[in-house]
């Protein structure tokens, strides 16, 4: 009797062992959880960019990020630090935190695959995540090295962390400059996204307003005024009328060369 109440225990545990393990997410996939701000982003649309076309496909994790920015991927553990994580700021869909208001215009962030993260929920998507990525992008930087140029644009000291949440760190000259980014990209979006897409971006032009960006940094971060803002919209429209689609996008890294430190349009 005794033996065969072994016999069954044994046949029950290999039964719940293989219910366990027959291919059951919860065994098998790996969560990256974050926030996406320039404020907090609510109904943002969080994807792993598995093709580094800056787009949604068929098959990419994805979510939407809550009241509070926070977003949950569920991911395989092989991709985890294998690619970037996009965000996208859809017009009057997505709302924004800091006035608790639709986005007047979409637009796209993201997160170097080099920065994601399966074991914490430090992935913070940000306009400066985002910039930090395309300095990437050109290969002209290791993420340290982006990381180190955007202090220097932005003069901040060396320690301060570029890829933390700065709105739970209230650390408000972060907060200014991400506004900021948002607001001129936003605005440039019109030139960026294909013909009457509001999600689907021109690769090549997008990574030339990043470009353009970095090289204003500086500036950038000192806008207090709409006269300043207006006139950086307008540096950036001039220069992506410029850009060819269909540009190898090689040619973009020529917006970061050279223009290390301080500087910007506005002499700031």
């Amino acid at each position: 009797m005794k033996r065969e109440i072994i016999a069954a225990a044994a046949v029950l545990a290999v039964g719940m062992l293989a219910g366990c393990g027959g291919g059951s997410s919860s065994t098998t996939a790996a969560k990256v959880a974050g926030k996406v701000a320039d404020g907090y982003l609510y109904q943002a649309t969080v994807f792993m960019d598995k093709n580094n076309n800056y787009r949604l496909d068929a098959g990419e994790p994805t979510a939407q990020t809550d009241a509070n920015g926070a977003y949950t991927l569920t991911v395989d553990p092989a991709d985890v630090g294998k690619y970037p994580i996009v965000a996208l700021a859809v017009k009057d869909v997505t709302i924004d935190q800091d006035t608790g208001l639709p986005v007047a215009h979409s637009y796209l962030l993201s997160l170097p695959k080099d920065s994601v993260s399966g074991t914490v929920s430090s992935n913070f998507i940000s306009p400066i995540s985002t910039q930090v990525r395309e300095m990437m992008e050109t290969g002209n930087y290791t993420m340290t090295q982006a990381m180190d140029q955007m202090r220097l644009k932005l003069h901040l000291s060396q320690d301060a962390d570029l890829m933390g949440d700065y709105m739970a760190g209230q650390n408000t000259a972060l907060h200014q400059t991400a506004q900021n980014m948002a607001t001129l990209m936003g605005g440039q979006m019109g030139q960026v996204y294909q013909s009457g897409s509001n999600t689907v971006v021109d690769v090549n032009r997008y990574r030339g307003m990043m470009g353009v960006m970095f090289s204003n940094m500086s500036s950038v971060r000192a806008a207090t005024t709409d006269a300043d803002m207006t006139q950086l919209m307008t540096l950036m429209s001039s220069d992506l009328n410029n850009i060819t689609i269909g540009q190898p996008f090689h040619n973009m890294s020529s917006y970061f060369g050279g223009m290390m430190g301080g500087g910007g349009m506005m002499g700031r």
